[in-house]
C-alpha cells in the first residue's frame, strides 16, 4: 500500500541523527515490548508479514510521531484486538488498573513458552523449498511492475516501473503480499535486482552507486536487451 510507511525518496522530514553508542533499549518497557512480540509469534498467533502490515496501517501522524517500539506496540495490541485474542475492553481495563497502581496480575511464568520463543528465533525461516523453477537468470533485464497494492508489499513505490538486472537468485521464500493477509504462503523465488541509480533518482544521482533490492518474481516482468546494449 502506498502509506507514510514508504518513504524512499521522499523530502522533507529533516535529518537522520545517528545515535552514538545507541543502547539496545532506551527505556525497560521497549525490552517487555520485544519480548511480548515474540511470545505472540512462538504461538503463531500472527506472522511477519502481518506484523508490517498493522504498523503500516497506523494514522500517518501516529507514525511519524512514535518511535520504534512504539510502533511495534500499537501493532502488536492492534492484531491481538483484530484477532480475538483480547478484547478492547480488556486492554482499556488493564491499563485503568496500572494507572491505578492497582496491579492484582500475580507474576506467571511458562518456561515451555520461552523454550519455544528462544527456538523460533534460530528455527523458523521464510526460505521454502523446493518452489517453482524461476523465470529469470542472472544477468537478465527485467523491468518492475507500476502497480499501486492496497495491500502489504514490498515494492517500494521508488522502484515501481524501473528497469533492473538480476544479481543473483536466492530460491523459493514467502510471499509477503499474501502472507500477510491470510491468503497462504505462496512461495516463489526471490531475486537480487540491481538498478542504477540514475534509474531511480534521475540525473542528479550520485555516479556509480547501485542500489539493489531483493524483489520477488510476480513484482517482474521480462525485458528484452536492447542490440548492442549490455546487461552487466
Amino acid at each position: 500500500m502506498n502509506g507514510i510507511h514508504d518513504m524512499g525518496g521522499m523530502h522533507g522530514f529533516g535529518r537522520v541523527d545517528r545515535e552514538e553508542n545507541e543502547p539496545v533499549f532506551h527505556a525497560a518497557w521497549e525490552s517487555r515490548v520485544l519480548g511480548l512480540s515474540r511470545a505472540c509469534s512462538a504461538q503463531h498467533l500472527f506472522n511477519i508479514d502481518e506484523s508490517r502490515h498493522a504498523i503500516e496501517r497506523m494514522a500517518p501522524v501516529d507514525y511519524l510521531g512514535s518511535s520504534y517500539y512504539e510502533r511495534w506496540l500499537d501493532r502488536t495490541v492492534r492484531l491481538l484486538v483484530e484477532k480475538g485474542v483480547i478484547t478492547r475492553e480488556e486492554l482499556e481495563r488493564r491499563m485503568a488498573q496500572l494507572a491505578s497502581g492497582h496491579d492484582p496480575a500475580p507474576p506467571h511464568r511458562d518456561p515451555k513458552l520461552v523454550d519455544r520463543m528462544l527456538r523460533s528465533t534460530k528455527e523458523r525461516t521464510p526460505y521454502r523449498q523446493p518452489g517453482p523453477p524461476p523465470r529469470f537468470a542472472m544477468g537478465d533485464r527485467v523491468l518492475t511492475r507500476s502497480d499501486a497494492p492496497m495491500g502489504h508489499t514490498r515494492l517500494p513505490r521508488y522502484a515501481r516501473g524501473k528497469h533492473g538486472v538480476i544479481d543473483c537468485v536466492h530460491g523459493s521464500f514467502i510471499f509477503p503480499d499474501t502472507n500477510a493477509h491470510g491468503q497462504g504462503e505462496q512461495p516463489h523465488t526471490l531475486y537480487s535486482v540491481r538498478f542504477d541509480a540514475a534509474e531511480l533518482w534521475g540525473a542528479s544521482a550520485e555516479p556509480c552507486a547501485p542500489v539493489r533490492l531483493d524483489l520477488w518474481e510476480r513484482y517482474l516482468d521480462p525485458l528484452a536487451a536492447a542490440p548492442g546494449r549490455s546487461t552487466s
